[in-house]
């Protein structure tokens, strides 16, 4: 990995704001317009305002951004948000419930310096859309700051860093319970030591990007528009850098989530039909019980834990197909996606993207899906029920597929690779909090 620092971040002041739970925020990308609304109304200094100001009447062009930027000048002005007095680790636990237990992922936001993709051991695994990338450029333009982390995994078997970290946790945490109720604690940490163990202990290891690709890659454009204004950059000139949240691929709190699809546009298919057209490629059988056997086709494909197990639900008859890839599976793709790895052609959102909806059912060009991740959501899109997740239209659902998430060992082997997993390949629950640190970059 390149140089991991410490940095002085600008917090929230607890004198003025009370509970750091009404300031903070999930991330820019997963808020809608009725969160940012709730989240706008829960208290005049929530990080809404500055990662992801709303369009106000009479905006013409960039004004929400100057308005961010405005936020964050006047906050610090008034003592809302405070600069450390010297610079810091800062450890970060997040506690939440999966599955009935209590799981605690833990990590630490450090500043690491920016290498481009592809030029050095930070590794991407999910495409990158040049819009959310200007976006992203007119915020830390205006603001001058990382306004929220880059989620970055690491290997570390046997959890050297975070433990060594954990252990220097002595002083009153700071924490936040966030909208979907998990508890987000951290813990600065400013003895240097520690911080040259930690930072040591970090020197010779890659960085896979789990979430943030777009912060990322924001960051190595902002340091090289600096660049081409004021010409080369100190070594420690902090735009060299960019806030991010590390995590080691061993520790216990590390779940992948999935994310199964919703799509429009294509046909209404049989379950017979999905069968005949899948042939060879996959043992298929049908489940009894309607929209609702969704349920047991998760239960197998979780119980058997293979990336070729799909499931697909048959709109015109009511029926969910289980199919399970055979050899001639990957013969097909292999002749599909020539130019991917073995690994990549073994992921179960590329065999069911490129291989089952584009190629065996014919369906390619079809519309962008709604991406969901509990079975009920699925049963509810289908039915016309609940909020639909990220979908913008009425229409009904026209094919429906649950899909297993990438693992670690998928993310790592891939990015090695140097190749990017199809869109929405992994879901890393919880999401981070905006709002805990912002990191200046002047």
């Amino acid at each position: 990995m390149p140089q991991t620092a410490p940095f002085a971040a600008l917090r929230y002041n607890l004198d003025h704001v009370g509970s750091l739970s009404n300031v903070i925020a999930p991330p820019y990308d997963v808020i809608d317009p009725e969160l940012q609304d709730e989240l706008y109304k829960k208290h005049p200094a929530n990080c809404i305002r500055v990662i992801l100001n709303r369009v106000e009447p009479g905006d013409e062009g960039d004004e929400r951004y100057e308005r961010a930027a405005k936020f964050v000048s006047q906050w610090s002005s008034e003592g809302v948000l405070q600069r450390e007095s010297e610079p810091a680790f800062y450890v970060y636990h997040q506690q939440f419930e999966h599955e009935g237990q209590t799981i605690n992922r833990r990590g630490f936001m450090a500043r690491v310096r920016i290498q481009p993709f592809g030029e050095g051991n930070i590794y991407p695994h999910e495409e990158t859309h040049p819009k959310a990338k200007v976006d992203r450029l007119k915020l830390t333009n205006a603001t001058k700051q990382n306004n929220s982390q880059i989620f970055g995994l690491y290997p570390d078997p046997e959890n050297q860093v975070i433990t060594l970290l954990d252990n220097a946790c002595v002083s009153e945490p700071i924490e936040a319970t966030d909208h979907l109720g998990v508890r987000h604690v951290l813990w600065p940490i400013t003895d240097r030591e520690i911080i040259e163990q930690v930072s040591t202990l970090m020197d010779d290891k890659p960085m896979f990007v789990a979430d943030g690709h777009h912060r990322y890659e924001t960051a190595s454009n902002y340091r090289a528009q600096l660049q081409e204004e004021q010409g080369p950059l100190p070594e420690d000139h902090p735009a060299n850098f960019v806030m991010t949240m590390l995590v080691g691929m061993s520790d216990p709190g590390m779940i992948v989530l999935p994310t199964h699809r919703l799509l429009r546009g294509t046909p209404c298919f049989e379950s017979s039909q999905i069968i005949e057209r899948l042939g060879d490629a996959f043992d298929c059988k049908t489940l009894a019980g309607g929209v609702a056997a969704a349920d047991q086709a998760w239960s197998e494909m979780e119980a058997a834990d293979e990336q070729g197990m799909i499931a697909l639900y048959g709109v015109s008859d009511n029926t969910w197909v289980l199919a399970k890839a055979t050899p001639q599976a990957a013969q097909r793709i292999a002749g599909l996606a020539e130019a991917q790895s073995e690994q990549w052609r073994g992921l179960g959102v590329s065999l069911l993207h490129r291989l089952v909806i584009d190629n065996l059912l014919g369906c390619e060009g079809h519309p962008k899906p709604t991406y969901v991740h509990d079975v009920s959501e699925v049963v509810e899109g289908i039915r016309g029920e609940g909020s639909q997740a990220e979908s913008d239209s009425d229409e009904p659902y026209t094919l429906a597929a649950l899909v297993m998430p990438a693992k670690l060992e998928h993310v790592e082997a891939i990015s090695l690779h140097k190749e990017r997993m199809p869109a929405k390949s992994t879901y890393f629950y919880p999401k981070l909090l905006s709002g805990l640190t912002f990191n200046p970059l002047h």
